[in-house]
């Protein structure tokens, strides 16, 4: 009796996980449907929570991951953790830069949750909202949270809602 319980335990801990997984790609299949998936990635010119301006082709060279995210999205903040981890496992590399780009309309309030997170990564934002946002349109985030990651060359190598996929390629290119 103990044998089979375990094993049915087992079972379903494996059903679970390619549940999960399912979900993750579902999620794409519902909401990542509008995001580029290939060629160039459109330029951008947006200012910094640090009060500096930044350009697309400030990062030429290296790989670029993208965060489109609000301080408001429930979604956003549950995966904060999640993102905290992958900017632990970025720490000291040249190679490979984070980029959050938010559409919160409120200046002070993104910089206080960026503080009070503990947020490291740069942030951005026009301040303005999804379906206002110039830099929002031309990389077509209909959800957030959005991700794309952009490789050295300019070229798009993911877009996704799922931070998963984005940790999986890093995981990769890190090899």
């Amino acid at each position: 009796m103990k044998k089979y319980l375990i094993t049915l335990l087992a079972g379903l801990l494996v059903l679970g996980a390619a549940t999960a997984r399912a979900q993750q790609e579902d999620l794409d299949a519902q909401y990542a449907t509008q995001l580029i998936k290939e060629g160039q990635a459109p330029a951008f010119t947006l200012p910094g929570t640090d009060g500096k301006t930044y350009t697309l082709k400030d990062f030429k060279g290296k790989t670029v991951i993208l965060d489109f995210w609000a301080t408001w999205c429930p979604d956003c903040r549950n995966e904060m953790p999640q993102l905290k981890a992958l900017q632990k496992k970025l720490e000291g590399r040249k190679d490979i830069v984070m980029v959050g780009i938010s559409c919160d309309t409120d200046a002070e309030k993104l910089a206080s949750y960026v503080k009070e997170q503990g947020i490291g990564w740069l942030q951005l934002a026009d301040y303005k909202s999804r379906k206002e946002s110039a830099v929002y349109e031309a990389y077509k985030v209909q959800w957030i949270p959005s991700k794309y990651v952009i490789g050295p060359d300019g070229n798009i190598l993911l877009a996704t809602v799922v931070q998963d996929k984005v940790d999986a390629l890093v995981d990769a290119l890190l090899k």
